[in-house]
């Protein structure tokens, strides 16, 4: 063999063992109950929790709790199996966080109680939204 085909073969080679690393740390969206789980079986690792605020029928956030620093707060999220977990987020509360239709957390259990969140995603309601557009005159 030639010595160029011996270099693509490990360059080749190479590139297929980090796309098969890197896909075993790929992070999926968990639930609060897999989250414990993880937790008491020792794993550590943070993962990623998808749920809504905590909302009454008048659509006011509940459970929302800003320490008097205003340096971090708790909150109550709802996971997609309906499970409500409060969460602490060692930050201030982020511009529209009451306002975000959905909300991500990244985190880990620290103990079976709270849910403490490293980083928070958050999807706002958009400004785009569709509106009728009716021309002059009709």
């Amino acid at each position: 063999m030639k010595k160029g085909h011996l270099v693509g073969i490990g360059i080749i080679a190479v590139a297929i063992v980090i796309i098969m690393t890197s896909i075993g740390d790929a992070s999926s969206y968990e639930t609060f109950n897999t989250a414990l789980e993880m937790k008491k079986d020792g794993d550590e690792k943070a993962i990623h929790v998808v749920g809504q605020l905590k909302k009454d029928a008048q659509g006011e956030v509940q459970g929302l709790q800003v320490r008097e620093d205003k340096t971090s707060f708790t909150f109550i999220l709802v996971d997609n199996e309906g499970t409500e977990q409060e969460v602490f987020y060692n930050e201030p509360v982020p511009a529209d966080f009451t306002r975000s239709e959905s909300v991500v957390v990244i985190g880990s259990y620290k103990n079976e109680e709270i849910f403490i969140a490293d980083k928070i995603l958050m999807k706002c309601p958009s400004k785009y939204q569709e509106t009728d557009v009716q021309a002059a005159g009709m």
